[in-house]
This record gives C-alpha cells, sequence and structure tokens, in this order.
C-alpha cells in the first residue's frame, strides 16, 4: 500500500499501539477512491434506495426522493446555462432544499458555497465577492432585508427563490403560510426552485478530476481577519466521509443523526449530511436551532432506538444534561452515540450528559480546512476526557515547532507547539490568497502538512491535547497564558455556568487577562464580581488569574455553538481604548 497510496501512514506510530486504545475494527490505511460527492451519492442511492434519507418538518424523503430531486434540479441548472466551475450561493437553513441544491450542484461540476443566514448584508456580500458567485439559492424570507440591499454590487447574476415549506405536502404548506406559521415572501424577478424541480431529468456527463475539481468554499470561521473561502474538492470530501465511514464501525444503515448544526458550517455539512449519505443513514434536520423541549419530543418520537448519533458542540449536550424535565421523555437508550466538536468538552458535561441520555460521548477535532474531521475519541473503547482522540485513518500530525514548522517537538506535557496535520482530508488552499497558503502550508518528511494554529501536545498515546489558539495566548509579564485553561480554572467555581477569556493590552504587564461569567440560576444575586476575582487569587497561579471580571447573562456564540471570545475582546471598552492608545 505504501507505494501506491500517498496518503500511507507509517503503522509504527504511537498512536497505533494496542496498548494506546486504536481500535482492532478501524484499518490504519485506507485507499481513497477518486470519485465525485455526486457519484457517492449514486452508489448510495443503489445501496438505499427504498431507506429514508431526510426527515424534514414532519416529512421524510427516502434516497430514491432525493436522487429525482437532485437530476431534476441539476437539468434545470444546467438549461439555465450553468457549467462547471460556476459558483452557486446558498442562503438556506437546513431543509431538503440544501441537500438537494448541493448535491445537484455536485452532479454538475459547480461549487456550491452556503452563507449563515443570520449574517448581515455587509458580511453576506464579502463572501459573495470572495468566491465569485454567480447565482444565488435564497429562503424567499430572507431576501428583502439582507440580500437585496446588496445584490447590485455582487456578481450574482440568477436568484433562484424557495420557501422552507416548498417540498411540504400541500395541506401544511397551505396553511402554515395562511396561518402565518410559515415566513413567506414574494422574491421578484426571481426564477422558482420548484418550477426548477420539475424539470424532466438528463443531467449532461461531465468529466471531473475530484482531486482537483472544487466541491464547495466554505468560509473560515475569521477568527484572525476577515473569512477566508476554504476550497475543498471532491476528494476531500468523499475521503473525509470514507475516512469517518471507517471509524464508525459498529454504525449499520438505517441510523438517524440529529441535524441541528447548520449545513453551511463544515462541521454538519461532513458530520451531518455527507457521512450520514455514505453510510445509509438519514438526517433529522431542524431549519433553526430548536428550543431543548422540541428536540427532545422529536427525538423520542421518531428517532430509531440505540441508532441515533448527535453531532454538536458542548453547550447542546450541556443544555441536555441539565433540561429538568428529560426523565420525562423515552429518550434513553435512543442516541447511541455523540461526538463534540468546535471546542473542548469538559468532563462534568460528558459525565453528566451520559448518565440522563444513556448515550456515548466523545471528543473530535477538525477545522474547516480539513474537511473538517482530523480526528475522534474512541466510542466503543479506551477513551481519554481532554485528549482530542485518534487522527482518522490515512491522517499523520505532528506537533511542531511554532516558528517554522519544521522542527518536530516530539512527546510530553513540555513537548508544547503547533499541531500540524497531513491526509486526504486536508483543503487544497484558500482561494486566490496565495500569501495564506504559504503561511498555512509545510512540507514535512515529504508530505504536505496544514498547519492548523492549534497549540498543543501529544501524549504518550500519541494523542493531542489542545493548550489554545496560536494567536489567542495571552502573553502576562512574560508568561503565556492559555485562555482555555484560565476558563477552566475559573469554571471550577461551583456557581459558574460559562466563561470565556482573553487578553486586555496593559502597558505594565503587555496584556492583563478578564472574563466574561454566566453565573448558574443558583449563582445569581449570591456572588458577586469581586467575590469571584478573590476565589481565582485563592485558586489560581498568579499570573493565570483575571484581572477582570464582569457578569453577563449570556456569552456570544456561533451558530455551531462555539464562545466567541475575539467579539468579547473587540467590544470591550478597556480593549478598544487601549488599543486606540497603542495606534497613535
Amino acid at each position: 500500500m505504501a507505494a501506491k497510496n500517498p496518503w500511507f501512514v507509517d503503522e509504527s506510530n504511537i498512536w497505533f499501539r494496542k496498548e494506546s486504545g486504536w481500535p482492532d475494527e478501524v484499518p490504519k490505511n485506507m485507499e481513497f477512491p477518486q470519485i465525485s460527492l455526486g457519484d457517492m451519492l449514486l452508489e448510495s442511492v443503489k445501496k438505499f434506495g427504498d431507506m429514508k434519507a431526510v426527515w424534514f418538518l414532519g416529512k421524510f424523503m427516502t434516497y430514491r426522493e432525493l436522487a429525482g430531486y437532485v437530476e431534476s434540479f441539476a437539468t434545470g441548472l444546467h438549461k439555465l446555462g450553468l457549467k462547471k466551475g460556476d459558483v452557486v450561493a446558498f442562503l438556506l437553513p437546513n431543509s431538503f432544499q440544501y441537500v438537494i441544491a448541493y448535491y445537484a450542484c455536485q452532479r454538475l461540476g459547480l461549487i456550491a458555497s452556503g452563507m449563515n443566514p443570520t449574517y448581515k448584508p455587509g458580511e453576506l456580500l464579502h463572501q459573495l465577492k470572495a468566491t465569485d458567485a454567480t447565482t444565488l439559492l435564497t429562503l424567499d424570507s430572507l431576501y428583502a432585508g439582507q440580500i437585496e440591499p446588496i445584490l447590485g454590487q455582487s456578481k450574482i447574476q440568477k436568484v433562484i427563490s424557495t420557501n422552507v415549506a416548498d417540498l411540504l405536502p400541500w395541506p401544511k404548506r397551505t396553511l402554515g403560510k395562511l396561518l402565518k406559521k410559515i415566513p413567506s415572501a414574494e422574491v421578484k424577478g426571481a426564477l422558482q426552485f420548484m418550477d426548477l424541480l420539475g424539470t424532466s431529468p438528463n443531467v449532461p456527463e461531465v468529466k471531473m478530476d475530484p482531486q482537483s475539481d472544487v466541491a464547495t468554499y466554505i468560509m473560515t470561521g475569521g477568527t484572525t481577519g476577515l473569512p477566508k473561502a476554504a476550497e475543498l474538492t471532491h476528494f476531500n470530501l468523499v475521503s473525509n466521509a470514507n475516512q469517518t465511514a471507517a471509524w464508525l464501525y459498529k454504525i449499520k444503515p438505517g441510523y438517524c443523526t440529529v441535524g441541528v448544526l447548520p449545513l453551511f458550517h463544515s462541521f454538519a455539512m461532513t458530520c451531518v449530511m455527507n457521512i450520514t449519505l455514505r453510510m445509509g443513514g438519514w438526517m433529522m434536520l431542524f431549519p433553526r436551532p430548536p428550543e431543548v423541549r422540541e428536540l427532545v419530543e422529536t427525538i423520542a418520537a421518531i428517532a430509531p432506538k440505540d441508532a441515533t448519533s448527535y453531532p454538536g458542540a458542548e453547550i447542546l449536550f450541556k443544555r441536555l444534561a441539565e433540561f429538568p424535565d428529560l426523565e420525562k421523555y423515552n429518550i434513553m437508550g435512543k442516541l447511541a452515540l455523540c461526538v463534540s466538536g468546535a471546542g473542548p468538552l469538559h468532563r462534568p458535561v460528558q459525565e453528566a450528559f451520559e448518565k440522563r441520555t444513556g448515550a456515548k460521548l466523545s471528543e473530535g477535532y477538525g477545522l474547516t480546512e480539513t474537511s473538517p474531521v482530523t480526528s475522534a475519541g474512541n466510542f466503543w473503547g479506551k477513551r481519554k476526557i481532554g485528549t482530542i482522540g485518534f487522527p482518522m485513518p490515512g491522517t499523520e500530525w505532528h506537533i511542531l515547532d511554532s516558528e517554522t514548522g519544521t522542527r518536530d517537538l516530539g512527546v510530553g506535557e513540555n513537548a508544547v507547539g503547533e499541531i500540524c496535520v497531513a491526509g486526504p482530508q486536508v483543503m487544497k488552499g484558500y482561494l486566490n490568497k496565495p500569501e495564506e497558503n504559504r503561511d498555512h502550508f509545510v512540507e514535512f518528511q515529504g508530505k504536505r502538512y496544514f498547519r492548523t494554529g492549534d497549540i498543543g501536545y501529544m501524549d504518550e498515546d500519541g494523542q493531542i491535547v489542545i493548550k489554545d489558539r496560536k494567536k489567542q495566548l495571552i502573553k502576562v509579564r512574560g508568561y503565556s497564558v492559555y485562555p482555555k485553561e484560565v476558563e477552566e480554572l475559573v469554571g471550577g467555581h461551583p456557581l459558574v455556568s460559562e466563561v470565556a477569556a482573553a487578553g486586555i493590552p496593559d502597558p505594565d504587564s503587555g496584556e492583563l487577562i478578564k472574563v466574561w461569567v454566566v453565573l448558574r440560576d443558583e449563582g445569581k444575586g449570591k456572588l458577586t464580581e469581586k467575590e469571584l476575582a478573590a476565589w481565582c487569587k485563592e485558586n489560581m497561579t498568579h499570573y493565570k488569574v483575571p484581572k477582570l471580571v464582569e457578569f453577563r447573562d449570556n456569552l456570544p456564540k456561533s451558530m455551531v455553538g462555539k464562545v466567541m471570545r475575539r467579539e468579547l475582546q473587540e467590544a470591550d471598552p478597556l480593549y478598544l481604548e487601549r488599543k486606540k492608545r497603542m495606534q497613535k
């Protein structure tokens, strides 16, 4: 395999040792097929044709029905003149339409680019310009407020409109609009999604090079500046689906994936949509994150027992674990396994969630630039809380020095450096960003590694512990302080529910630490900011103690549940004042 497979990983690596806990059932190396995402879907349709593929707002759609819609919509796009390499932007919530349009693009070699439905016009315009999108598929109710103001500044030539209920049975669709339970609006001059869906299917044959042809542009999180478009190829995404399918070796066709995460985000694109369709499962899609009660009621009503997966951020599992009425619903044993990503998983959350749901909850790790799944914990064997698990089959990782990215730092808590990964799921690059590509990729031991920007160390089992983001390190009197560690320490107070930490410029110490804290209900009115600061001084090393404490009702989070430290930091009056002073 080593001679033929450029992604071959040396099987003497420490994470493959039996005592490290690598599952016997998972191959250490794999062959990665050169097929498109469209081909992957067609393979699944042949295997699982009459099985459920998607559930949305009370209606199921089978694989065969999904494929029929995909073929018709792809044909409709082709007849509009769209050709391989054209970019189609989606301003849609999770829905039948999103899945259909995404795979229709893959059948034609079009590049799909999902947009955040909560974005403001300026943010949407940035993405449209960055990706050179020429066609837009939009939810009708979002058009007037978010697209119309900026449409003339973009390259959009065709607008396709859809209503969230377009594919629901007519009584629900009609009554929902009449009773104003389903928002709708007219988009003048737009093509109609349903008209294109009525096209007689006749998809042209498109010659594809999966390894170089881009399937999607996904915007990075923008934690270090304006979001950039990551170019993910068909090969990247099919490989990542196959890697993860191998890791989930006990999962059988017919399982359900709970789709609360938004499909425009790489986490949901792969872990809710692509992997589920690759493995013969079905998606339970929600157009917006549901209240906990609605989620629990839906899982209880339709999710299969011991065959339901739930990918999400820690906050989603925390909310379920703290839901007071959980025992009233029949969900114990329904959730077979869950994966926490987009941030650290803390032991109290994991233990409380597993106890109350009967599920297995492990931590995973990934980035938009890696399709995104890089690693995951062991679901059915030895698990370690606090690590991001094992690299996926065919994935290599090292801790390299964060300055040059060329020196392997080895193993151990003292060998802290930048996490760098190589594998078939690593993106082609950032679109039109040659300097960024030079900064983020490095050749090491004959492979092309992506420099993740995350800082951590590798333990004796080859698993990695993340300390924090390289660019979010706080420098206090020469000490390097990791925000994540401060958050975990302050979070140890029994009345603290959530914490975010960041650095504020300081003329004496370089930076001082500020924490924004959400208290548990039982702590509100009983603990003051001054008392918490005093507790920190008693329980934390001097240079890790936050000098500023601010209580808040909530912390700003992305749509996948990641706390937005940077947003808190940059809105802080003291941060703004001192930054302005430093720039003079």
